[in-house]
């Protein structure tokens, strides 16, 4: 299985296909594992690099709280990418994976091709809404802590992901999940790559942070897929990949 070494942290990764690459990036409690449908209808025509956050699935869950944060897995993405020699790539992310995705765009911007958020918010610019949000990350880190993987939880993109560390979780809520200032959010009018937001029309948790990047990313395309959840590209693939393929076509 390939890994990248960072740090002395082993990430996990998947590299599919040629031709324009898109790096996936799952949510919290997710995995690789969630995108297989998109692997299968996709690989033919594009590169498709998928890799498991620090803490989850087949990546290394280091003890050491400091070593989880926005920053790492930004870190853990550029890295990714120089290892693969990419110099530019369409991100694709899921939940915490779209928010990553963002502030990887916030950081690299030059080499980021187009943006692929599904089911994500930007942040919080009020304190009160962020702390609300990080009161919750931190009942689910204690649940983790308490209950071991059985505390796990989540959508239909959870249920195919094993994870080796219950512990490496609940650091990667408390370090990567949490939110801690409004970078992020205030970023997106200055977005000028193609950026696509789809959320599931029963994604409640997300619909108004989707909406709102919708309506301030400049020229972002917004679509709302029918009979799905948080996991719409595991609950809706083919609606799912018809979107993404039309938006790839125009890049």
């Amino acid at each position: 299985m390939p890994y990248l070494s960072r740090d002395g942290v082993r990430l996990y990764y998947e590299d599919h296909g040629q031709g324009l690459p898109l790096l996936l990036t799952h949510g919290f409690a997710a995995c690789t594992r969630m995108w297989q449908e998109q692997v299968a209808a996709f690989q033919h025509a594009y590169r498709l690099i998928l890799w498991d956050l620090r803490g989850h699935g087949q990546s290394d869950s280091p003890e050491d709280q400091a070593l989880y944060s926005h920053e790492h897995a930004v870190e853990d993405m550029r890295a990714l990418l120089d290892h693969l020699g990419v110099a530019q790539a369409v991100l694709a992310g899921h939940s915490l994976g779209g928010f990553l995705s963002l502030a990887f765009h916030l950081r690299y911007p030059e080499r980021v091709r187009a943006l692929i958020l599904q089911g994500c918010g930007p942040g919080y610019r009020n304190p009160e809404a962020r702390a609300a949000w990080n009161a919750r990350v931190e009942e689910r880190a204690r649940a983790l802590e308490t209950q071991g993987l059985a505390a796990v939880g989540g959508g239909s993109e959870v249920r195919f992901c094993q994870h080796r560390s219950a512990a490496g979780l609940a650091r990667a809520a408390r370090g990567i999940l949490r939110q801690v200032d409004a970078q992020v959010i205030d970023s997106l009018p200055r977005i000028a790559v193609p950026t696509l937001i789809l959320v599931g029309e029963g994604d409640t948790p997300f619909l108004q942070g989707c909406r709102y990047m919708a309506t301030h990313i400049p020229a972002a395309t917004y679509v709302v897929l029918p009979q799905a959840g948080h996991g719409a590209n595991v609950e809706q693939p083919e609606a799912f990949n018809a979107a993404v393929r039309e938006f790839l076509a125009r890049l």
